[in-house]
């Protein structure tokens, strides 16, 4: 009989490896019941079941044994059952034993008892205990503990890329946390030899500093075949996102997807590249290839609220499909960011706030959700916390020139004019560093705000020469007319400043601001002593008075990007710090993303990528607004790839994909 048992429990592990589980179950059953449920039968015969995806028949045949008792691989498998049936708290109780306390250390209550051939010994089973606890207490919200159980996981083996990746991936780290769990780790105990410790310090280090410069990104002697390598190759695109770099991510991340295009770490940073770059048509196709191959994964509905982000008109199918992509992995960041960004771009601000918050606990080590937090309250003018927000996220991202940028329109509302100086020159520095990399013609506001900061420290020069290249890249703004004929009525050179205020009306006749600003420049035109002969070839023709410029302002209609004020504001050269116009944000992932990203499957924000509007004036207060790339100003651009259809065609993917 002996023989014929070896020869089932063969057979059975032969099914196992040819994927044939429902056959492998069959014969486990035969072989347990003929060994008297040994351990080892036992033990093969649940994992069968668990194959199969019986959960619960697998537990009970653990526990009425009480083989969770004796050994660690055993309460293992049974926990794992109820994590994948979703019965948290009973994993866990499950795992932990009688030991309430989640502090003491978990291998200090497995059970001692003497190793089963076959099977797993509970040396074996640490690493993959702590995992599993790891992954319980994230999946009910408790970080910090899981957090630990990732970092106990790798210290236990630091082969265990799995606690890695959840650690970085889902951003539970912030940049120095990081360092020092790179450093914390045994790697000269539990490596044999110096190249393998090389190698493996390598592939994390990759992992953790996406916000180096890519030109640090060294591939090492010992692992030079790695540069062909797609998960090497993902994280360096990963560090060109997150320096702004998109159009160099994006060259990388399409060859990515050319040689895979199912990579799961790859896809949710091409997803906020796409979005960024504005590539509508292609953020269509993909999303259409996703949903049709894996309609059960977050990234493919992502997508598919990442394509409906980019239409102004349909946030509503936009919050629809990343709501559903929250319900299939709560831990999802970008798919959060996102979210907000749907509500920011119809300024419903609490909703925003509420999905940024959200994801700025999934996603600590990121810098985007600070930044956009920071972003809504300064659009509800709450500057003090504005400024909190935006120094978390230049912390994290010193050379982000979104959130220098941001930090320089609160510096200016607080009337801290060399500090938004500074910022704004340190931005306008990283700008022109990028060039061809972003949409430069989207960053004029920022050189609108260094105008208005230079009106304000009476550099008049300077202040006309950033508007006039502000004027460059956006040729039809009304507001920088606007701020020509402002900086020009200062000068006392009238003429110039009425042919620019009415170049201004003519783009938008209803800006009170302009009206009124108009109305008086042309009294103090008329009353002006010296008589004019022929055309004023210089602003010496006027002598520069003594101005005591006030008046009221009324209330007045704004753009879509702007807050709309609740009431006027008396304007005088002493107080003229209100700010007016619109400013370009970053969008990211959203893995990862935005991607917000991102905004990764944590990481990419990425997750998905906003555009934010905040640029200083004096008719009003706007410091920003967030608007990923989804705007009401945004134009949809043109297919320019192989498919035959247009994002200009009345196409919803409503109708195409069944939800």
């Amino acid at each position: 009989m002996e023989g014929v048992l070896e020869r089932i429990r063969n057979v059975s592990a032969g099914c196992i490896s040819k994927f044939q589980y429902e056959s492998a179950l069959f014969w486990a059953d035969k072989a347990a019941s003929l060994s008297q449920y040994e351990a080892c039968d036992v033990y093969h015969l649940a994992q069968c079941m668990f194959h199969m995806k019986q959960y619960d028949r697998a537990a009970l045949l653990i526990i009425r044994r009480q083989l969770h008792l004796k050994h660690s691989v055993f309460r293992y498998l049974a926990a794992k059952c109820y994590a994948e049936a979703k019965q948290w708290q009973a994993a866990l109780d499950l795992l932990e034993g009688c030991q309430k306390d989640p502090n003491i250390s978990l291998s200090k209550k497995l059970p001692s008892t003497e190793s089963v051939n076959g099977i797993p010994d509970d040396k074996e089973m640490l690493t993959s205990l702590h995992l599993l606890r790891g992954n319980i207490y994230e999946a009910m919200e408790v970080r910090e503990i899981a957090a630990e159980c990732y970092k106990d996981a790798l210290k236990a083996d630091i082969f265990c890329y799995e606690a890695f990746e959840r650690l970085i991936g889902h951003h539970m780290l912030r940049a120095d946390e990081e360092k020092e769990l790179l450093e914390s780790l045994p790697m000269s105990d539990l490596c044999k030899g110096v190249e393998e410790e090389e190698l493996v310090r390598f592939l994390y280090k990759t992992k953790l500093k996406k916000y180096d410069k890519p030109g640090e990104f060294e591939v090492p002697d010992s692992a030079d075949n790695l540069h062909e390598n797609l998960d090497v190759a993902t994280s360096l695109a990963e560090r060109h996102y997150y320096n702004c770099e998109f159009r160099t991510s994006y060259k990388i991340t399409e060859g990515i997807l050319k040689s895979d295009p199912y990579h799961p770490s790859c896809l949710p940073l091409h997803v906020a590249l796409l979005v960024e770059l504005k590539e509508t048509n292609k953020l269509f196709y993909l999303a259409h290839q996703l949903v049709g191959k894996y309609p059960d994964l977050p990234i493919s509905w992502y997508a598919v609220g990442c394509y409906y982000l980019l239409q102004p008109k349909k946030q509503e199918l936009a919050r629809r499909y990343l709501l559903k992509t929250t319900l299939l992995d709560r831990m999802y960041g970008p798919a959060w960011l996102a979210y907000g960004h749907s509500f920011a771009s119809q300024n419903e601000h609490d909703q925003a706030m509420a999905a940024y918050f959200t994801a700025s606990q999934l996603m600590r080590g990121c810098h985007l959700p600070f930044l956009y937090i920071g972003l809504e309250y300064s659009v509800t003018n709450n500057t003090k916390l504005a400024e909190k927000f935006f120094s978390s996220a230049l912390e994290i991202s010193q050379d982000d020139p979104h959130a220098l940028h941001e930090m320089g329109v609160a510096a200016y509302t607080n009337k801290d004019l060399q500090s938004a100086l500074k910022y704004f020159n340190k931005a306008l520095e990283l700008i022109r560093i990028l060039g061809e990399e972003i949409h430069i013609e989207e960053w004029g506001p920022l050189l609108n705000n260094l105008g208005h900061t230079h009106r304000k420290l009476k550099n008049y020069d300077q202040a006309l020469d950033y508007h006039r290249q502000a004027l460059i890249l956006m040729p039809h703004s009304a507001e920088t007319y606007s701020a020509i004929g402002f900086v020009y009525a200062y000068m006392g050179n009238y003429l110039e400043s009425i042919e620019y205020l009415h170049k201004s009306l003519g783009l938008r006749r209803d800006d009170a601001f302009t009206s009124n600003l108009l109305d008086y420049v042309v009294e103090q035109f008329a009353e002006a002593d010296k008589p004019i002969y022929g055309d004023i070839e210089s602003e010496e023709a006027y002598p520069i008075p003594t101005m005591d410029i006030n008046f009221k302002i009324d209330d007045y209609s704004t753009p879509p990007s702007s807050v709309k004020p609740s009431g006027g504001s008396d304007i005088t050269p002493e107080d003229d710090s209100k700010p007016f116009g619109d400013v370009a944000t970053l969008s990211t992932p959203v893995s990862g993303v935005t991607t917000i990203p991102t905004i990764a499957e944590g990481r990419g924000v990425m997750m998905a990528w906003s555009e934010s509007n905040s640029t200083l004036s004096d008719a009003h207060t706007s410091t920003s607004t967030t608007q990923t790339p989804h705007t009401a100003r945004m134009q949809t651009k043109s297919f320019t790839g192989d498919m035959v259809f247009s994002t200009d065609d009345d196409m919803d993917l409503d109708d195409s994909i069944n939800s």
